[in-house]
């Protein structure tokens, strides 16, 4: 911990979030005293370590490869700001695998602390703990609503009270489920564009996973739904149309229920090579969006149902900033 002419206490920390598509990092100052967070380098790189793995049970060798190559050169960038402490965590696609040792070791090897595997539960609070904070100050009442739509699974968390003031403490009821971009698009959505029979498929398993949400979270309770992770802000970037891929809009952007749920429609409809003329869609993400964007809409309709929620928020902090919080606690 290092202390400013100000006197406040500053820690440099960094978070590596380890998913079924994308292998994140976020470095970042935290002010103690002023319950801030600074980013000094927020990076995603899509590695696909989910790839097969629902079938397979295994991660392959070639995704592995992918994925430690990524976090070596985290590993570089951790070193260089000179981040004080690391915390690795997996979440989908690790908890699925019988041989994720073999990644546990590797990422071990390059960045001296071994991924924590979370449980659905364990990922949805700081998921709910890196969003809710950023909603500080905007005006928006809560109860929130924080939904993660992740490539191996989705979560969802509502927090009570203490949720519009940015109290992390707050979670009311969580849950998380084994619908997602990779997961979706593997067991379902093969044809480009996919068939409407396919579609079907998957929005029937979509539908089931709502139903075991609902059965734990009261979504009658939302205020302001929030949607994290990289189907929702690609979703919102698309609904926005943006010329590239600018994370100062999409970030706390409030779009109409009606224009989120059109964009998921079209970008699941979208063939490959339309979604690839996309200027503001990372090229990892092109052959999967389209499952993740079904399940983001079939939340916004779940939610607009229950609680008659008219807008959909979008942030770029989850997880990741979640991860940091937990690093700044006083031991």
């Amino acid at each position: 911990m290092t202390t400013s002419a100000r006197g406040e206490s500053m820690t440099r920390v960094a978070a590596i979030d380890c998913g079924t598509n994308s292998l994140r990092l976020l470095i970042a100052d935290v002010d103690s005293e002023a319950g801030t967070l600074t980013d000094v380098d927020r990076r995603t790189e899509i590695v696909r370590l989910g790839e097969g793995v629902d079938a397979t049970g295994l991660i392959a060798p070639e995704a592995l490869e992918r994925t430690l190559a990524v976090a070596r050169s985290y590993a570089a960038l951790v070193a260089e700001r000179s981040a004080r402490q690391v915390r690795v965590v997996a979440t989908s696609a690790t908890r699925d695998a019988d041989n994720r040792e073999l990644f546990a070791t590797g990422m071990k090897e390059l960045l001296g602390v071994g991924p924590e595997v979370l449980t659905g539960a364990a990922e949805a609070d700081l998921a709910y703990a890196g969003a809710v904070r950023a909603m500080t100050g905007r005006g928006l009442p809560g109860p929130f609503l924080v939904v993660d739509v992740g490539g191996g699974s989705t979560e969802v968390v509502l927090g009570g009270a203490g949720a519009d003031r940015g109290d992390d403490a707050g979670v009311v009821a969580a849950r998380s489920v084994d619908v997602g971009s990779v997961r979706l698009t593997e067991r379902h959505l093969h044809a480009d564009p996919p068939t409407p029979a396919q579609v079907e498929r998957a929005r029937a398993e979509v539908a089931a996973a709502l139903d075991a949400v609902a059965a734990a979270v009261p979504l009658v309770r939302a205020r302001t739904l929030v949607g994290v992770a990289g189907t929702v802000t690609s979703v919102t970037a698309h609904a926005l149309g943006l010329p590239a891929y600018d994370s100062a809009a999409v970030d706390g952007a409030e779009l109409p229920v009606a224009d989120v749920r059109a964009a998921c429609a079209d970008l699941l409809h979208r063939t490959r090579a339309q979604r690839a003329e996309l200027p503001y869609l990372d090229t990892g993400r092109i052959d999967v969006i389209g499952a993740g964007a079904l399940v983001w809409g079939e939340v916004v309709d779940r939610v607009h149902g229950a609680a008659g929620v008219a807008t959909v928020v979008a942030s770029e902090h989850d997880i990741l900033d979640g991860i940091v919080w937990s690093l700044a606690r006083p031991a």
